[in-house]
């Protein structure tokens, strides 16, 4: 790595790394000429590949036009644009977009929607919104209060109401059989449980992934499942809110990942692949029925300087055009298979590998001392933190976090741009291969042999 000046910028640590030159396609090269596949697009963020040339043509005319339009003095036309097409990708009666910059800001705007339903219906004494454990809903405060991950949430519990919480379906872990669709009814059943210990009158909503994020690693909901949730909500005038942030743009093979059991939620959050890192982007989607009151009971009280810029909405629109003209969310679902398949394949040759999941290019693999049993590795390997740091010396990036609540279990998402080829899947499986190799050794744990 090149000598470098002290950096003034503060992360989570003191680690350092390489400084980044340029990117293309599903490549990103440091000041050193090293080349790296990003393997996790970021943070599973960069969805339709770095530096595409429409993308930045377009971004380029919208510049030469205007960078800032504040949405109390104009109205512009890539917002306008944008959340027309938002409302058309979105399911029917959702035809109402507030644009914010990311998805923290997402989630925060559609709990404040959510109450400031509630108040303009005249059901006051609604408040609580039930999350899932583990799940990661944002850093803000708000959305913090939702996240069920102890290591980021704990230090700020004085700061913050805590909100109920049921466990997330990770039937792999329970073993059951996520074909079985009594196992989505026994999840959900969960649902039903805690609004009724909760008070019916005093929930507001749930919110749910509804394939899983970082904190649960790309997890499937079982068979029957989202329906299941549909109908508790339903029935008790629970609003359903799908954080759509990292499964929605495409990545599973469909727009919002929601689509695949055609389940419809009341307000639906996106961001990350939704503008796929060429400008901070986010929106939050809802239903007519949830937002007209809120307009006639005075309006929405809630508003980011950003909301609409211009120049990131033309990004977005940008971004939805060569999803849907290349053919991404179809390559998605293919490569998605391959990928899927192969990481699959490695279990076989790494016992410790315990479970694969996911849907498209959405993709985790989780490490464990004991398949049967599904026992974690001990804490005391870190293997989320040093599986990552040895591929990142191959040139491969993934994304890794603790399953099982943030204290222990060790999942890595693999999850390529939707560009990805037959040839990258290679490459990262043989890139996976060797870093799972070093780190057998360094922890002492078994390896099958030659695939």
């Amino acid at each position: 790595m090149s000598e470098r000046p002290k950096s003034h910028l503060f992360y989570q640590t003191r680690r350092r790394r390489p400084t980044l030159d340029q990117a293309r396609g599903v490549y990103m090269w440091d000041v050193d000429g090293k080349r790296y596949l990003d393997g996790s697009s970021g943070a599973m963020v960069c969805n339709i590949g770095h530096s595409n040339e429409r993308v930045l043509e377009a971004m380029r005319r919208q510049m030469e036009k205007s960078t800032f339009g504040y949405r109390l003095h104009f109205e512009t036309e890539p917002a306008e644009r944008l959340a027309e097409k938002t409302a058309s990708l979105a399911p029917e009666g959702m035809e109402k977009v507030f644009f914010v910059s990311g998805g923290s800001e997402a989630v925060e705007s559609a709990i404040k929607l959510a109450r400031q339903y509630a108040l303009a219906v005249g059901q006051a004494q609604r408040f609580k919104v039930i999350s899932r454990y583990p799940s990661y809903h944002g850093c803000t405060l708000g959305a913090l209060a939702l996240t069920g991950y102890a290591p980021m949430t704990a230090p700020f519990d004085p700061m913050m109401r805590a909100m109920p919480k049921v466990p997330a379906p990770r039937a792999y872990l329970d073993g059951l059989d996520p074909e079985d669709p009594e196992t989505g009814r026994h999840y959900a059943d969960q649902l039903e449980q805690r609004i009724l210990a909760e008070g019916p009158e005093t929930v507001l909503a749930f919110i749910q992934e509804p394939v899983g994020g970082a904190s649960t690693g790309a997890l499937v909901p079982p068979a029957g499942y989202m329906e299941r949730v549909r109908e508790i909500c339903d029935r008790y005038g629970v609003l359903l809110i799908h954080d759509e942030v990292m499964s929605g743009g495409g990545r599973t093979g469909r727009f919002f990942a929601a689509e695949h059991w055609g389940v419809a939620p009341d307000i639906l959050v996106v961001s990350k692949g939704f503008a796929a890192g060429y400008a901070p982007l986010g929106a939050m989607v809802a239903h007519e029925r949830i937002v007209e009151p809120v307009l006639d009971a005075g309006g929405f009280i809630h508003g980011f300087t950003y909301a609409g810029n211009p120049l990131a909405c033309a990004a977005g629109l940008a971004v939805i055009e060569e999803i849907e003209t290349q053919g991404m969310m179809e390559n998605a679902e293919r490569i998605g298979a391959l990928l899927k398949a192969r990481l699959q394949g490695l279990m076989q040759r790494f016992p410790f590998i315990g479970d694969v999941r996911g849907q498209g290019l959405l993709l985790a693999f989780e490490l464990v001392a004991d398949r049967a049993s599904m026992a974690p590795l001990p804490k005391g390997l870190k293997a989320f933190d040093r599986l990552v740091e040895i591929a990142y010396d191959k040139g491969l990036i993934i994304y890794s976090r603790r399953t099982r609540g943030g204290h222990e279990g060790d999942h890595f998402l693999v999850c390529p741009p939707m560009i990805a080829t037959e040839e990258h899947v290679a490459e990262i499986e043989g890139a996976l291969v060797a870093s799972l190799q070093v780190f057998a050794q360094e922890a002492g744990l078994p390896v099958a042999g030659a695939a």
